[in-house]
């Protein structure tokens, strides 16, 4: 943890090192330090780097090696998926209820592991939403927030946050509907930050941080 930079709140925004610099123990980790207002965050997603920290930590930085990332057209629809979309009765809307689905996302019932979304993430991103920048995607049932997702758009590139079910499919219905309004804006790329089991299911790959790189230099404004 030597090599770790600290940043400092005082700091311009995009005050970052290298991404090439980050560690690779634990793997990605770039940065401590600094504060979550809308110009660093911003000045770090445009760097290929997000936060990601848990309570009574400082704010870590990451920019991982490998990068997971969603082409929207890429997305896997399973059969089964595919029944849900046609028979559950699902309805999707958008950016209506921001608040809520981050509260989706960061509750402790649906995360047993934990959550790195405290109330400093809950603030920072309801910021950036009120910004225009931040979205979310809802699943609804019956007049029922059930599922959904939240993350930020730059450019053509929409970078992912978090997502959570409260019924099954949920959370794939919206990601379902979030890539084909993106196929529409022509945004070419989901980062999904880090690989999970889950999210290759569905089409997600990794590619190197230096292709991660270099896709936002050519998509993001």
């Amino acid at each position: 943890m030597s090599n770790l930079f600290w940043l400092n709140e005082d700091d311009p925004p995009d005050a970052f090192p290298a991404v090439d610099l980050a560690l690779t123990d634990p793997p990605g980790l770039l940065a401590a330090g600094g504060d979550l207002r809308p110009e660093r965050l911003l000045a770090a997603y445009r760097r290929g780097i997000f936060p990601w920290y848990s309570q009574g930590q400082p704010v870590l930085w990451w920019s991982p090696d490998p990068r997971t990332v969603l082409f929207p057209q890429e997305l896997k629809i399973s059969r089964s998926m595919a029944r849900t979309v046609r028979n559950r009765g699902f309805t999707a809307r958008f950016d209506t209820a921001f608040a809520e689905v981050m509260a989706g996302c960061g509750d402790a019932r649906l995360r047993p592991e934990g959550t790195w979304i405290n109330d400093e993430m809950h603030a920072a991103y309801r910021q950036l939403h009120r910004l225009g920048v931040a979205h979310s995607v809802e699943t609804w049932l019956d007049g029922v927030l059930v599922g959904g997702l939240y993350g930020v758009k730059l450019g053509r590139v929409f970078f992912g946050e978090s997502m959570f079910s409260r019924v099954t499919d949920a959370s794939k219905f919206a990601l379902k509907i979030l890539c084909e309004r993106l196929i529409e804006q022509r945004i070419v790329m989901i980062d999904c930050q880090m690989a999970t089991p889950h999210l290759l299911s569905l089409g997600a790959r990794e590619i190197s941080r230096r292709e991660f790189i270099a896709l936002l230099h050519q998509h993001v404004a």
